[in-house]
């Protein structure tokens, strides 16, 4: 009998799911609005009553499906998720509620640790059993995985990159703290670095006057030498460099994937983090360590999801 899997990446606007043969290829995708009213109460009924509706549609009973994997955006540590702000939830047993009202297998991880194993499984990270993913988007966000394990440590915040020290002690953290990786390596914090180097130069830019600069903006201009551009996007790989030839030294990976929004910059992120890798890194590292952009896109997490189900 042929088995299915459904992958959920649980968001704070949406909710992705995806239906896989236990091959991970890809059937089809579907999504519902989350639902955060009332401290998120209804997310995981609602997450049964979709996937409940497309078994129903699709006449499949739960003998035809393996399970579900989850990816929830916060610390989880043996299927409780300890925190999650933009769905309202303190302390969710997400594991043992998901699987009380679905009568199915569920695994479940942090979204960014989720998003790894679907560049693992599918994507970027094809072919390789120890690697770090690094999302940058909003914020700056990844995983570790050793032996084909994802590094979860001991209350869920392994891969926890975006609040690693980077080189920088000036711009504070929504954590709290000054100088985390975030700061200074997310879209915003491109963006930070270029208006402070807008203010501090005289130089001219073509992003000088520009309202609203993004991060796209900043990588677009640096690809046609633009002075402060440039300076920002070294700034940025220098501390990202920096952040990776520690993780590099500490778990030792094939490869390092980039993900999220700002990685669709492509060849000048690498040659950028690479550069200043290369600086700071052990130097058998310098010669093994692979760098790689992310390829499943919005979708690195349903795949990841649907990973987790297919190792229960």
């Amino acid at each position: 009998m042929k088995k299915y899997i459904y992958g959920v990446d649980l968001g704070g606007t949406t909710i992705k799911i995806g239906f896989f043969p236990i091959d991970g290829e890809l059937i089809e995708k579907f999504e519902i609005k989350t639902n955060t009213e009332n401290g998120g109460i209804n997310i995981l009924g609602d997450i049964v009553k979709a996937i409940n509706s497309h078994m129903l549609a699709n006449k499949l009973s739960k003998d035809d499906v393996k399970g579900l994997g989850i990816g929830v955006p916060g610390p989880v540590s043996n299927g409780i998720v300890q925190s999650c702000v933009n769905l309202g939830w303190g302390s969710v047993e997400v594991k043992s509620d998901l699987e009380r009202l679905i009568n199915l297998p569920v695994s479940v991880s942090n979204d960014a640790n989720v998003a790894g194993f679907g560049e693992l499984w599918k994507g970027g990270g094809t072919g390789y059993n120890n690697l770090v993913f690094i999302t940058l988007g909003t914020g700056v966000g990844g995983a570790v995985v050793c032996d084909n394990k994802i590094v979860d440590g001991h209350v869920g915040c392994g891969g926890e990159i975006g609040h690693a020290p980077s080189l920088d002690n000036e711009f504070k953290c929504n954590c709290g703290k000054i100088g985390c990786l975030e700061t200074v390596a997310s879209a915003t914090g491109i963006v930070r670095i270029a208006n402070k180097f807008l203010k501090t130069s005289s130089n001219k830019s073509i992003l000088r006057g520009k309202e609203n600069i993004s991060s796209k903006d900043v990588f677009d201009a640096a690809k046609k030498n633009d002075d402060i551009a440039l300076k920002t996007i070294d700034y940025f790989g220098k501390n990202l460099g920096f952040v990776c030839a520690t993780l590099a030294v500490t778990t030792n990976p094939e490869a390092i994937v980039f993900g999220g929004g700002v990685s669709k910059a492509g060849d000048i992120l690498i040659d950028v983090v690479k550069k200043h890798f290369n600086e700071y890194a052990f130097s058998v590292l310098r010669e093994t360590t692979k760098f790689k952009l992310a390829t499943l896109g919005n979708d690195a997490g349903i795949y990841g999801a649907a990973y987790l189900a297919n190792q229960m």
